[in-house]
């Protein structure tokens, strides 16, 4: 099969950039309406998107300023809105975030294989490990754990996670109503898990769905974060503003991965690029501008708070001077790196470094026309910076609608990109393997040894 770019669609309903909300075309309650996401899912699957994707916070205030006008404040639950989503699609898959530090693995492992039955094998788990004080003291915590502490707590989970989805072996049902034998106990198997963090006895009461388990996804780009990625994930999202930063960490992933006995090629890599698509670069520009110019400036400095690490308040420091200093903290270490990095690199000022980040809070931005956007995709996936895209469409639903409608006609006339599905599960369309069950066929040999 020829190579083809697999893309994700980043879709929260109130936007993806922080003064979104504030456009005419963006529904202003979108994050809390259940016929919006329903219209974005059926736009995605229009656009043969692979997948559509939501981060996930678990304290107010994620992704901007508590105090200011950001729509990211309060939204669904996002398991629960793909649950509900799931019956109006029909190939479209869900990849839901869930974390590791504050969720416990048997919960974490129920709840995603129902979403896989209930979506018949389009679910996936984006594993995070979730940062900040203020999610930590919703959990019975003061403030949050050290990053090492919770990658190790990470890659334990999902292993505990990996053993409770293969507790039923794929044939294990029998449902035979004339013999009344309804599973066959021989194929069900406890998880007897006892480590650090967690003691896990199993079996997950949840069946597998017929893409064996849910597709695990990953986004951490610390060296801790590139560990367990390496290790675990099979798709991987990431930020970058530059094709050679990209380049380097896909081939740190791909190494990594082959040196764990993993095949690098199941292991998509996937960064964020937010696109503002004009018929025109006038167009295009007048596009990015609107937006611009909807920012407040407390959501602005709120954000640049929130994503420098949380120590450093910006409120009073003159907007139009340069970034200052911040301590690195225990929180997102990359992001707050990369973040500085724009800065430095641009001689940005804090308003125009707030302006740049308020679409994709780090993630590539490109404003231009479908030609030009297409050209820059083409350069990262034939040069082993991406094996496809997240796409976070500045506002909706008419950034989403410009990239199904004028983006993707591009890059499949270049043949870059699917003009069908080429199967019914998650997995099939990304083109990974279906996970054999680490049980399957041990009942058959023990019982022909004996």
């Amino acid at each position: 099969m020829t190579r083809k770019i697999r893309l994700g669609a980043f879709l929260p309903g109130g936007g993806q950039h922080i003064a979104s909300w504030r456009h005419p075309d963006q529904p202003v309650d979108g994050a809390v309406s259940f016929e919006f996401h329903k219209q974005l899912a059926l736009t995605a699957e229009r656009g043969l998107f692979d997948a559509y994707f939501l981060a996930d916070g678990l304290a107010v205030g994620f992704g901007g300023a508590r105090e200011g006008g950001n729509a990211r404040v309060a939204g669904f639950e996002p398991v629960t809105l793909f649950a509900a989503l799931a019956p109006f699609t029909t190939h479209l898959g869900f990849i839901a975030t869930a974390s590791t530090t504050y969720e416990e693995p048997y919960n974490t492992a129920r709840k995603f294989a129902s979403l896989d039955l209930i979506s018949d094998g389009r679910a996936g788990w984006n594993v995070v490990t979730t940062t900040g004080d203020a999610t930590a003291q919703n959990f019975n915590r003061d403030t949050q754990l050290p990053h090492a502490d919770r990658y190790r707590r990470a890659a334990e989970h999902v292993e505990v996670v990996r053993k409770l989805w293969d507790s039923f072996e794929d044939d294990a049902f029998i449902r035979d109503k004339e013999t009344g034998v309804f599973f066959d106990p021989a194929k069900l198997h406890d998880a007897d898990h006892k480590g650090e963090h967690f003691r896990v006895k199993g079996p997950l009461n949840v069946s597998r769905s017929r893409q064996g388990h849910p597709v695990i996804v990953q986004a951490g780009q610390s060296d801790d974060g590139r560990g367990l990625a390496a290790a675990t994930a099979e798709v991987i999202f990431t930020a970058h503003q530059h094709i050679e930063t990209a380049r380097e960490f896909y081939r740190d992933i791909k190494n990594r991965a082959r040196g764990l006995g993993r095949n690098p090629d199941h292991i998509l890599i996937m960064p964020g690029v937010s696109p503002f698509v004009g018929r025109t670069e006038e167009e295009a520009r007048e596009k990015y501008d609107r937006l611009t110019s909807l920012i407040l400036e407390e959501d602005g400095v709120g954000l640049l708070n929130g994503l420098t690490g949380g120590t450093l308040d910006l409120r009073g420091y003159d907007l139009d001077g340069p970034l200052p200093p911040a301590p690195p903290t225990e929180g997102m270490k990359s992001r707050q790196a990369l973040i500085r990095q724009i800065a430095d690199e641009n001689n940005f000022s804090i308003r125009q470094l707030y302006q740049w980040v308020a679409s994709a809070r780090g993630h590539f931005t490109i404003v231009g026309t479908p030609g030009q956007i297409a050209d820059t995709l083409q350069e990262w996936f034939e040069n082993e910076a991406a094996d496809g895209f997240n796409i976070l469409p500045p506002w909706l639903p008419t950034g989403l609608n410009d990239f199904v409608d004028l983006v993707i006609p591009e890059l499949q006339r270049r043949g870059l990109f699917r003009t069908a599905y080429e199967g019914r599960t998650l997995r099939e369309n990304l083109g990974l393997p279906f996970p054999v069950n680490r049980h399957a066929g041990k009942h058959a040999v023990i019982q022909a040894a004996e």
